[in-house]
């Protein structure tokens, strides 16, 4: 087997592939932004990331299973990370992915920021 001393990760933001365990915490019931992308547009062609294996990770109108294509195996090794901090943010995430496990989520703001955050100097 040939050794590999390097990787790459591609980290898509707000590119969602299905909820996680805890959506109901965070109102997101039924996310999977790419699956309602590519079906409320009639379907999306990413060549590239489907040969990767992201059609494996959800359905995806126009992006196929690699084990349809690429000789029935991905050209990479892909995956759907569910994150072991608490939150629901672009930061913790990539903290995460860094080794920093976040135990008190960041605040969010699903109507718009607060008068009290507004208002700070």
């Amino acid at each position: 087997m040939k050794k590999i001393d390097r990787a790459i990760i591609i980290v898509l933001d707000s590119a969602g592939v299905g909820e996680t365990p805890d959506a109901r915490e965070y109102g997101d019931l039924g996310s999977n932004t790419f699956g309602h992308i590519a079906s409320s547009t009639g379907g999306i062609n990413l060549p590239n990331m489907e040969k990767l294996g992201l059609g494996n990770l959800t359905e995806i109108k126009g992006v196929e299973k690699t084990a349809n294509n690429c000789g029935g195996k991905s050209l990479g090794a892909y995956g759907k990370a569910r994150e072991a901090s608490k939150g629901k943010d672009t930061t913790t995430g990539h903290w995460e992915i860094a080794g920093i496990i976040n135990e008190t989520p960041f605040p969010t703001y699903p109507n718009g920021f607060s008068k009290e955050v507004l208002d700070e100097p």
